[in-house]
């Protein structure tokens, strides 16, 4: 009998996943616990096993595309099983589902609405001359223009302008061109526009999720403080000057804040919505920057360790996060956040 394999829910805040690769190919035969894929989450790229023995039937996400948690992501079965029956019979389950959990629409009354018109797109005109006042025979310029005009030494009678009604702009004398008589007009200037769509990795768009939410649903405060490292300095450099030891600035920002947050378990806390959560352990996330954004693993119980230890982690962290091998367990449950020096 032919199972259906979902896309799978690979991290807490996972909602789609990217196949980065697929190990497999449509007449393979797979055994369980076999690789089936590289499934790129918003926070790292982990392989993906089957659960099932078989053969796979029927892939539903091709390499490099994007799908829902729950999703089909292929079918495994025996060989020559009808794969459409089987989607068919799994589009049927699915849209039952979602009729049993859609709420009962409430009747409204439809509001009639006046039709709106779009306007069309102004077009810009060849401009003949500048524009003068019929009456003083005055030249209409901004100020900035005029100014401008007179620093360059430019006689503003032979300046086209693009502005609103010929008025002559900052624009019109950064592309001064002398104008000559009625037969040769200045044209208002008109470049191309381009672009290029680059898209999203589901790790930016988490991070972009979770910056607005951290923003708009929490309030903020900032303390800034003045410190005079120089003692710092000089046991970093007695330190590193140890044999096979080797610690950063940043591996004792950790331990120093580690340590502040034993002395102050009350910072070391967090709001849960109906309950304060007061930690008795003490896990700080460090950010790491990465091309695709920005991770944040987690260096456990750290006011126990040496800063040697921490900055070994934190290097080891730091590699995996580049190389999006970071593991769920490594980037979860931190107690405190710092941002990388």
């Amino acid at each position: 009998m032919a199972e259906i394999v979902y896309m799978p829910k690979l991290s807490d805040t996972m909602t789609e996943g990217v196949v980065a690769d697929w190990t497999v190919k449509v007449g393979d035969k797979v055994a369980s616990g076999e690789i089936l894929a590289e499934i790129e989450t918003d926070k790292a790229t982990m392989e993906f096993e089957s659960f099932y023995d078989g053969v796979i039937l029927h892939i539903g996400v091709e390499k490099g595309a994007a799908a829902p948690i729950n999703s089909i992501l292929a079918i495994i079965g025996e060989k020559g099983e009808d794969v459409q029956k089987i989607l068919a019979e799994a589009e049927k389950a699915a849209k039952t589902a979602e009729k049993e959990e859609a709420p009962t629409p409430v009747p409204v009354k439809e509001e009639v609405k006046p039709a709106v018109v779009a306007a069309a797109a102004p077009t810009l005109q060849p401009i003949a001359a500048p524009a003068v006042d019929d009456n003083s025979g005055r030249i209409f310029a901004s100020p900035l223009a005029k100014k401008m005009a007179n620093d360059k030494g430019i006689d503003l009678s032979t300046v086209g302008g693009t502005g609103e009604n010929g008025r002559i702009v900052k624009r019109d004398i950064d592309h001064y061109t002398p104008y000559v008589g009625a037969s040769t007009p200045k044209r208002a200037f008109v470049g191309t526009e381009s672009f290029t769509d680059e898209p999203i990795s589901q790790m930016r768009k988490t991070i972009a999720k979770r910056l607005a939410e951290s923003k708009f649903t929490a309030p903020h405060f900032y303390l800034t403080i003045s410190l005079d490292m120089d003692n710092a300095i000089s046991a970093r450099q007695q330190i590193n000057s140890l044999e096979g030891v080797k610690i950063s600035y940043n591996d004792m920002v950790i331990k120093a804040v580690a340590l502040s947050l034993r002395e102050h378990p009350n910072v070391n806390s967090a709001w849960l919505g109906d309950v304060i959560r007061r930690n008795e352990h003490v896990h700080i996330g460090v950010a790491v920057a990465v091309d695709d954004g920005l991770l944040v693993p987690v260096v456990r119980f750290a006011d126990g360790k040496r800063m040697q230890e921490i900055g070994t982690e934190v290097r080891e962290l730091a590699k995996k996060a580049k190389s999006k091998k970071l593991q769920p367990s490594e980037w979860e449950g931190n107690t405190f956040t710092i941002s990388n020096l």
